[in-house]
């Protein structure tokens, strides 16, 4: 198992405008099944303030789980692709129809694919640098909750809890023979 935090930055869809540029933290468990196979859960927040100059703020917040695959893993370096399903909220603003702005939130089904490369620094340490493709869902110019295409990037410190899955546990030699 291991466990990660680290920084995230979030590219968002506004609807019938531009992307807007969040910052924030996520947080990952992972636990392996077998040595290309596991389980993640991750719990993203990040956050812009002052969008599009009214003083509003957007934000996302996923909490997301599912399989990821190891396609090539190494004694020190990991590729990893995963497929995630759960929920985000997405709060923020939007350009209304009729002049003026649209605030809310929309709290829906989100999904993300991705991958990215993972380092083992030590024995318990890592460093991972991953991006996913994010679908959340929020209001668009005439109040209707729409799909939105978002993109996320993190790297994470990650602390590798219990016994060595790759091959890295420590070997006591012994010599000699026992004392009766």
């Amino acid at each position: 198992m291991e466990a990660g935090i680290g920084y995230s930055y979030v590219n968002l869809a506004i609807p019938q405008s531009s992307r807007i540029n969040l910052n924030g933290l996520d947080a990952t468990m992972t636990a392996d099944f077998f040595p290309r196979l596991g389980v993640t859960a991750d719990l993203g927040y990040a956050r812009a303030a002052n969008v599009l100059a009214t003083a509003h703020h957007s934000d996302v917040f996923s909490y997301l789980g599912g399989p990821v695959f190891y396609p090539k893993r190494g004694r020190k370096q990991v590729i990893y692709v995963r497929g995630l399903l759960g929920g985000a909220r997405v709060t923020g603003v939007v350009p209304s129809s009729s002049g003026g702005f649209l605030t809310g939130y929309a709290n829906k089904l989100a999904w993300a694919v991705g991958g990215g490369f993972e380092f083992r620094l030590t024995e318990s340490i890592g460093i991972r640098v991953g991006t996913d493709f994010m679908h959340t869902a929020f209001f668009d110019r005439s109040s209707q909750i729409r799909g939105q295409a978002d993109f996320r990037s993190v790297i994470s410190v990650l602390y590798y809890l219990g016994k060595s899955s790759r091959g890295m546990q420590s070997t006591q030699r012994t010599t000699g023979y026992p004392h009766t």
